[in-house]
């Protein structure tokens, strides 16, 4: 992956944003990037620093070496300008924020694969990276079913036909297939959650419909349940297309993967702490005199 390959801004990628303390090490202004990372307010980007600054002590790490908390005037207008909060982040700082963030954000999304590539970090088994790259894909999935839900309400569906809604969405992918016979087919017991049993592929395939889904009922501004529910169903036609398009597996036809639930006892199990090489770990701090 090139140093650049981090959704750009405009002109500016992730390593054009990069400056120099006076230490001699590298860092990021939050404020520059916070719309690289797809948030519009302070506030809730705030939040995911935040939040990353509280993994960042639960690693093992030092927050202070990553995270400065620094004034940036701002021009308001009117030759005049003011101060606002801003922090000076290290790489490993801007990564930690980056799995902190909005799954739900594209920006954040690209952000992750970019992030668990350049960040320089103690490696874990392929293994658990699957199954880290599985739980994460499994949250988002519910997240944007969820999501899905609100939008179908919105365009029309009634509560008590949202499951014939998402079932339209599954036979449109899975060749006709709704929920319970896909469960069927698969010999997925009934009490279990289908997504559950969906492995890294499938959950993409399933979270690319849903998102598209909601889009276009947004789109299309429909507000009629039977053309509701028409939509979810081409759009997994669709899904199922372009899968067969690229020569890929067709969802049917994928075996139910290992539950979700022992996935996370695994995780748990074996996630190691984010042991930084010393020279990272220093971060905004750079090189003592000693060296």
């Amino acid at each position: 992956m090139s140093d650049k390959s981090l959704v750009p801004m405009g002109s500016k990628s992730f390593e054009d944003l990069k400056k120099l303390n006076e230490y001699g090490a590298e860092y990021w202004s939050a404020r520059e990037i916070q719309p690289l990372l797809g948030y519009t307010q302070w506030r809730r980007f705030e939040d995911a620093i935040k939040r990353a600054l509280t993994s960042c002590k639960q690693s093992g790490n030092i927050p202070a070496n990553h995270f400065a908390d620094v004034g940036k005037m701002v021009d308001i207008g009117s030759g005049s300008s003011r101060e606002v909060t801003d922090y000076h982040l290290s790489r490993f700082a801007c990564y930690l924020i980056a799995q902190n963030g909005d799954p739900r954000k594209p920006e954040i999304a690209n952000a992750q694969k970019y992030f668990a590539i350049q960040a320089r970090r103690q490696e874990i088994s392929d293994t658990i990276a699957a199954d880290v790259e599985r739980l994460e894909l499994r949250e988002q999935t519910a997240e944007e079913f969820k999501a899905l839900s609100g939008a179908a309400r919105q365009s029309g569906v009634h509560d008590k036909m949202f499951g014939v809604f998402h079932d339209a969405g599954y036979k449109g992918m899975y060749g006709g297939l709704g929920r319970d016979e896909i469960k069927k087919h698969k010999r997925i017991p009934e009490k279990e959650n289908l997504m559950d049993r969906m492995d890294t592929t499938e959950l993409a395939a399933n979270q690319f419909r849903m998102t598209q889904t909601r889009d276009k009922l947004a789109k299309d501004n429909i507000k009629d349940q039977q053309a509701a529910i028409r939509t979810h169903e081409n759009v997994g036609k669709e899904v199922r297309d372009a899968i067969k398009r690229i020569g890929g597996t067709l969802p049917e036809q994928l075996p139910p993967a290992e539950h979700i639930k022992l996935i996370e006892k695994r995780v748990k199990s074996a996630s190691p702490k984010l042991e930084l090489e010393e020279k990272d770990a220093k971060g905004l701090i750079g090189k003592s005199e000693e060296e």
